[in-house]
């Protein structure tokens, strides 16, 4: 009797080892989207992440959408969501204010992506013309990395141009209304800019030798506690990337209908937005904390965040 008892608890305590990696039944997967192009907005249109969820034995929450990555990581911070997306200096201003959380996939923006645009009249020709101008930026987040990093690439005095903190939203808004010379933005502002407002690209991310991307984020206790869901998600992220790359004018449509924007906009929303995602690299770990170094001795944040630590690497 004590042999087959021990046999029996032998046999129990393999079980788990032998099970494969699977969350418990009635988990959830609390997921904030963003009114953006981006794999998260495409598994939504598509189902594929409720399909992927599902088979972990798992359910999807979506939450938002939200205007910016801002908004969606303080929902993180408070633990409201547990996965979103934004761009890596969205990630530069969370991890230097402490929030919690963690990278786990780079899409390095293309150059069509972001710009700095001003209206087809305007006699601002160069980027040295801005001197003296309004440039409309949304604090501390792409909009003015995109400016300052365009005058200090192009010698100009950052203090000779006057930056005005204002939503993206209402960056349009001030934009078309003449109340600032110049947007600093990024996609779909960019072809709304570009195709709407009568706007021109003064300079694209290449011009402006912008090392931004978008990045997908989790907090860390979904991270530690759920890593087979993450992993879910992410895999399922790479396939939903990779026919968005070869099904460009199908994917701008599902943004382009996402965003509430006219379908006319879709051809140039997927051309400049369906580039390859991967997960996080040591090259992409380095190139964020460029920017991060740039954030602190331009004083946008206090602190440089420790990069490297709020990344998890999945294959």
């Amino acid at each position: 009797m004590q042999r087959r008892t021990l046999g029996k608890l032998s046999a129990a305590l393999l079980l788990p080892a032998l099970a494969p990696a699977r969350a418990a039944e009635g988990e959830t997967v609390r997921i904030g989207w963003l009114r953006a192009p981006n794999d998260l907005t495409t598994g939504r249109a598509r189902g594929t992440l409720e399909k992927a969820l599902a088979a972990q034995g798992a359910k999807l929450e979506w939450a938002g959408p939200f205007p910016a990555a801002a908004p969606a990581l303080e929902a993180l911070n408070a633990g409201s969501i547990d996965i979103t997306a934004g761009s890596s200096t969205a990630c530069i201003a969370a991890l230097a204010a402490r929030i919690p959380m963690v990278i786990f996939a780079y899409q390095k923006i293309a150059a069509g992506g972001e710009g700095i645009l001003v209206k087809q009249d305007s006699p601002i020709r160069s980027l040295a013309d801005l001197a003296g101008k309004s440039v409309a930026v949304n604090r501390g987040g792409t909009g003015e990395y995109l400016l300052m990093r365009a005058l200090e690439k192009n010698g100009v005095d950052a203090s000779a141009v006057k930056r005005v903190y204002l939503s993206p939203s209402d960056s349009g808004a001030a934009f078309t209304q003449g109340h600032v010379d110049a947007w600093a933005t990024w996609d779909p502002f960019v072809v709304i800019g570009v195709k709407s407002y009568g706007a021109r690209v003064l300079a694209d991310g290449a011009a402006i030798g912008s090392d931004n991307a978008v990045t997908l984020m989790a907090s860390r206790d979904f991270v530690e506690k759920k890593r087979p869901l993450l992993q879910a998600v992410f895999d399922t992220c790479l396939d939903d990337n990779r026919w968005a790359q070869n099904n460009k004018n199908e994917a701008g449509r599902i943004w382009a209908e996402a965003m509430s924007l006219p379908p006319g906009l879709a051809p140039a929303i997927g051309e400049n937005n369906a580039v390859p995602t991967r997960g996080v690299t040591d090259a992409d770990v380095a190139q964020i904390e460029q920017i991060a170094d740039w954030y602190v001795s331009s004083r946008i944040v206090p602190r440089r965040p420790d990069i490297a630590a709020g990344v998890v690497k999945l294959g």
